[in-house]
């Protein structure tokens, strides 16, 4: 069960490796105690609804079940307030497997990976059921903004350093420069590859988004480059490892995620809510759709 459930942590970055998880379980300690905790917790939820709700004993292995939750009970307990919020967390963990097996059902048929959709999708609803359910206190920070008053401001110190670790923080929601170092660990522990590839995805993310000319905070930040790390590991090595042009796929895929995540960064702004990993998901569906049906490249 433990192993199964640090699979799940290391799943959130499609890799299946219980020491990478642990890595990672430590690096969000590093930041937080209490993310560490509630990311744990929310794994084996996962997890334990998998096993007990009678799934593939090989999927439940590989923490299949236990990745959405991850995301979600740490969402949940980052963006919500009030001391019941760990409790919404947690069962918002449990609804994410049981989210992640109606979607494994439902995008067999289409041949294409379930990835962090039913995260996205669930921690948007259960956010915005703050606006007419009181015992739900979104953070004041998501509060709805009009696009009619929204003014791009491009300035901010430029530290590269600060953005090449930030990138890889931002998958689990870290601002942490230790953290950010942890998890490049923990990624190369599970293969060199895996870890070159991070490291790809996120500068091409950086230079992407700044020579497009975006917001210096947001850039070093790491908000343009988690999903770039997670678009360039899925098309480059999980979903299509061996493919003659994979890197190039996986460059090209990472640079999409930039204006796509400004674009629904902008589309969610009438509704506080962050655009989480919804471009590493339509960049991924999008390349490997178009990779399938285009058979000679």
């Amino acid at each position: 069960m433990i192993s199964s459930s640090l699979k799940g942590i290391s799943q959130v970055i499609l890799i299946e490796n219980a020491v990478t998880g642990f890595i990672i379980l430590i690096a969000i300690m590093v930041s937080s105690v209490p993310m560490g905790i509630i990311s744990l917790l929310s794994s084996i939820t996962g997890t334990l609804i998998g096993k007990l709700g009678g799934a593939d004993g090989r999927t439940v292995n590989q923490g299949i079940y236990g990745y959405n939750s991850v995301l979600t009970g740490m969402a949940l307990s980052l963006f919500l307030r009030g001391d019941n919020r760990w409790i919404i967390a947690l069962a918002g963990a449990a609804l994410a497997a049981i989210f992640t097996a109606a979607m494994i059902h439902i995008m067999r048929q289409f041949g294409l990976p379930v990835l962090t959709f039913p995260f996205i999708i669930l921690t948007w609803f259960l956010l915005l059921t703050a606006y007419r359910l009181v015992s739900f206190k979104i953070d004041p920070k998501l509060a709805p903004q009009s696009l009619a008053n929204w003014t791009l401001i491009i300035k901010g110190e430029t530290n590269w350093l600060d953005g090449a670790v930030n990138g890889m923080g931002q998958i689990f929601f870290l601002d942490n420069n230790w953290s950010g170092i942890l998890l490049y660990i923990a990624i190369f522990w599970a293969g060199w590859r895996f870890g070159l590839y991070a490291i790809i995805g996120n500068g091409v993310a950086l230079l992407t988004s700044y020579a497009l000319g975006g917001e210096h905070n947001l850039i070093f930040m790491g908000f343009y480059g988690y999903n770039a790390i997670l678009t360039m590991i899925a098309v480059a090595i999980v979903f299509k490892e061996g493919h003659r042009y994979a890197l190039l796929y996986g460059i090209l895929a990472a640079c999409l995620t930039v204006p796509l995540t400004a674009s629904v960064v902008t589309w969610l702004l009438p509704y506080g809510l962050p655009a989480l990993t919804m471009p590493f998901v339509f960049c991924t569906w999008l390349l490997l759709g178009a990779m399938k049906t285009l058979r000679s490249i």
